[in-house]
């Protein structure tokens, strides 16, 4: 049983469904986006966007990435490379402290939708705002990855990539753990911050970051 059917928890494709009868006839392709990294002082923002032209294909237990552990993330990840079409889309830190960080997630999130490997004919986007500028109509769903599958996997591909990207820079820039804290604001963090000084990966428009950088 699939998650989210006949009564189980979890996320289903019902508001994709609602939204592929809106559509009408013709292609009804419904990607879910997703983002990962809005909080953090390092790196940068991460979005996804998730399809499935056939709904059968999807992986069972699709959930919201936080609901998962790391290893069952990693597996269904594996799984949407083969049976999804994933798009990615990437927000520097740069972006971020010059957009700030809204509106640097809207753009990750475009990038995503544009990175899709086939135009989605609709768009579910987690929280409670529609980015500008995507190409097709979109509708904004609060929680929804625990709500709908599209939008579980895009949250899933957002997170483990991004945990990727934070993994790479912390070998690059050790001392931060930023392997194991993804660049929060941790307290480990904030000693390392004080013992080896602000790198260009932390976000100077965060106001943790830019006080540090006042006292300089």
């Amino acid at each position: 049983m699939r998650a989210g059917e006949r009564g189980a928890p979890g996320p289903d494709f019902s508001l994709e469904r609602a939204a592929a009868a809106r559509l009408g006839a013709g292609a009804r392709l419904v990607c879910g986006v997703d983002e990962a990294g809005r909080g953090p002082w390092a790196g940068p923002v991460v979005a996804a966007a998730a399809a499935f032209p056939d709904p059968a294909a999807a992986p069972e237990g699709l959930n919201d990435s936080k609901k998962l552990t790391p290893a069952r993330r990693a597996a269904l990840l594996a799984a949407l490379r083969e049976r999804a079409l994933i798009g990615v889309g990437v927000a520097s830190v740069e972006e971020i402290d010059r957009l700030n960080i809204l509106r640097a997630t809207w753009l990750a999130m475009r990038r995503a939708v544009a990175a899709l490997p086939r135009a989605p004919d609709f768009a579910l986007i987690d929280g409670k705002h529609v980015p500008d500028g995507l190409p097709c109509p979109s509708e904004a769903v609060v929680k929804g990855d625990a709500r709908s599958i599209s939008i579980a996997a895009a949250s899933i591909v957002a997170k483990e990539t991004r945990d990727e990207i934070m993994r790479a820079l912390a070998r690059a820039h050790p001392g931060y753990g930023w392997e194991r804290n993804m660049g929060y604001g941790v307290p480990a963090h904030r000693e390392a911050l004080k013992r080896l000084g602000v790198t260009q990966h932390h976000r100077r428009s965060f106001a943790p970051i830019h006080k540090i950088l006042l006292q300089d």
